[in-house]
C-alpha cells in the first residue's frame, strides 16, 4: 500500500487549487496590468494542476471519495473566481473591460453557466447523501477545460489591452495581428464552453439515470 502521504497528494494539489480562488477573484477585479497578469500566472497554475491531481490519481490508484467530490468543488469555485469579475468588469464603463466579440458579459450567459453548476451540484449532494458518489465526466472535463481556456484567455487580455493603451500600441501592425487572433479565442472559446454546458448537463444526466433512480428508490 502506498504511504498516505502519497494517498493525500492528489487531494492536496486540489486544495491548493481552491486556496488560489479568492486570490485570483481579487485580482482579476483591479485595472492594474499588474494584478492581472498574476491573476492569469495563478488561474494558469490553478488550471494546471486540474489536470496534474486527476493524472496523479489515475496514474496511481489514488482515486478517493473526497477526491470525487473535492475536484468539481474546485472547479466551480474557479469558475466562480472569474466569471464574476468578467461580468462585473464588463459591465462597467471602461472600454477595456469589453470581451471580444460579446462586449458585455450577457447576464443571460453567467445564469446558464452557473445555473448548469447549481443543478449538477444539487444533484450530486442529493445521490451522496443516499450512498452514491458521482465522479465528473468526460463532457463535464471538456468543459471545464474549455471555460478555463476562455478565462485564461481573457485575464490575458485584460492586462495585454491595458499594457496597449498605456504604451501606444493602437495601429501597430504586430499588435493588431495579435488582438485580432487572441480576441477571437476569447470569443469564440466562450461560445464553446457555453455550448458544452449544455451539452455536458444533459449527458450528465443521461449517464447518472439509474444512479438517481436507485438513490431515490
Amino acid at each position: 500500500m502506498a504511504p498516505p502521504s502519497r494517498l493525500n497528494l492528489a487531494n492536496a494539489i486540489t486544495v491548493a487549487r481552491i486556496l488560489a480562488c479568492p486570490g485570483v477573484f481579487l485580482l482579476a477585479l483591479s485595472p492594474d496590468p499588474g494584478h492581472l497578469f498574476v491573476a492569469f500566472l495563478l488561474f494558469l497554475a490553478a488550471a494546471v494542476s486540474d489536470l496534474w491531481d486527476g493524472y496523479l490519481a489515475r496514474k496511481h490508484g489514488w482515486i478517493t471519495n473526497m477526491g470525487k467530490l473535492l475536484d468539481p468543488l474546485a472547479d466551480k469555485l474557479l469558475l466562480v473566481s472569474t466569471f464574476i469579475p468578467f461580468y462585473v468588469v464588463s459591465q462597467g464603463p471602461d472600454p477595456l473591460g469589453q470581451i471580444p466579440w460579446w462586449g458585455a458579459l450577457p447576464l443571460w450567459v453567467v445564469v446558464v453557466i452557473f445555473g448548469r453548476e447549481l443543478l449538477v451540484t444539487v444533484l450530486r449532494s442529493w445521490a451522496a447523501r443516499r450512498g452514491s458518489v458521482i465522479a465528473s465526466g468526460a463532457s463535464g472535463k471538456i468543459k471545464a477545460f474549455i471555460q478555463n481556456i476562455f478565462s485564461g484567455s481573457l485575464l490575458l487580455w485584460y492586462a495585454l489591452v491595458r499594457v496597449a493603451a498605456e504604451r501606444g500600441w493602437g495601429g501597430m501592425p504586430a499588435w493588431e495581428a495579435w488582438a485580432a487572433f487572441h480576441g477571437a479565442v476569447t470569443g469564440l472559446t466562450l461560445l464553446a464552453a457555453l455550448l458544452l454546458t449544455v451539452y455536458s448537463l444533459g449527458v450528465y444526466v443521461a449517464q447518472n439515470r439509474n444512479v438517481f433512480r436507485s438513490a431515490h428508490g
